[in-house]
């Protein structure tokens, strides 16, 4: 299983739109909420997004901390802190990462990040 939630941060730090596509699940049922973002539902409108994040200037750098897993049958949830290294400083973001089993593979179906506010 977290094998799985790290690919999808290995995509993203690698901007590697492919393999970002590779996680995740192609249905209307995917929902992704990205940090100071509306809501998106859909594979259409999470892979635009993606694809513009990914083709942007930024680059993060990953260290993933508070990192709790939960199993029930065919859902998986993992719980976790991002903290963001980049050019313009560092800042933590707390996810939650929903995925569903398909066969023997675990896709991503809801992705949400809200920024931690420093004390």
């Amino acid at each position: 299983m977290l094998h799985a939630n790290q690919a999808f941060y290995d995509a993203h730090e690698a901007r590697d739109l492919g393999a970002m596509r590779a996680v995740w699940e192609h249905s209307d049922r995917v929902v992704c909420v990205h940090p100071g973002w509306p809501i998106l539902r859909t594979w259409s409108h999470v892979e635009e997004s993606w694809r513009r994040i990914l083709e942007g200037p930024g680059r993060n750098q990953f260290i993933l901390t508070n990192e709790a897993v939960a199993i029930d049958g065919d859902v998986a949830w993992v719980t976790l802190d991002e903290n963001l290294v980049d050019a313009g400083g560092t800042g933590t973001v707390a996810a939650t990462n929903l995925y569903a089993r398909t066969g023997d593979r675990w896709l991503l179906v809801v992705h949400h990040g809200s920024p931690v506010v420093a004390r």
